[in-house]
């Protein structure tokens, strides 16, 4: 999975919620009819065009550990964490929620660019301990900057898809779309963890 900060080798990249486009378009070419080879090819391009970058305020406990992942004061953010609770990549005095989304886009953005015309789905998720209102807040920055650039967001997501426990923070995670991923990512879904008409 493409957690972009985590290494420049995209091999030992880990995921947070970038994992969720590839189920989804899997699943698609799987309802689709496609073959297991198809289906594959399709999570592979599917990851190959989405890019994730994650925050957190807090730590979480993993019940078979019975402790916190990690520390962190108060007034701090740990930049790059792993969906398991790992530690990040770095550690900074906290940012405003708008600063904050400047930096996430920034890291996917360098790592993965984003010109004018180009069509992408946008993901704001929440970690598990953070309000649906601070995601909202990040996802209106992020898409004030992605449309002020010339891109055009064909969908967004703003809510609890992959989370780490009672963390809270959040990740955002783009998705490079072009007809085909267009195509799968809106083809109807209904389970118990993800509904879309």
């Amino acid at each position: 999975m493409p957690e972009v900060a985590f290494s420049p080798d995209p091999e030992k990249r880990r995921g947070v919620a970038g994992m969720v486009f590839a189920f989804k378009c899997a699943g698609a070419k799987a309802d689709l009819g496609g073959s297991l080879d198809e289906v594959e090819a399709v999570a592979r391009k599917t990851l190959a065009n989405v890019r994730t970058m994650g925050m957190a305020l807090t730590p979480c406990i993993v019940p078979q550990v019975g402790r916190p992942t990690f520390t962190i004061g108060e007034d701090e953010m740990e930049m790059g964490m792993g969906i398991h609770g790992e530690p990040g990549i770095s550690r900074e005095k906290l940012k405003t929620a708008d600063e904050i989304a400047e930096r996430l886009l920034k890291t996917i953005t360098d790592d993965m660019p984003i010109k004018a015309g180009d069509r992408v789905a946008v993901m704001v998720n929440g970690l598990g301990a953070t309000p649906p209102e601070e995601l909202y807040i990040v996802y209106r920055r992020v898409h004030n900057l992605l449309t002020g650039a010339g891109a055009t967001i064909h969908r967004a997501y703003v809510g609890e898809y992959a989370t780490s426990m009672e963390m809270a923070g959040c990740s955002l995670t783009l998705f490079k779309l072009d007809d085909e991923l267009t195509a799968l990512l809106d083809h109807p879904a209904r389970t118990p963890f993800f509904v879309q008409v």
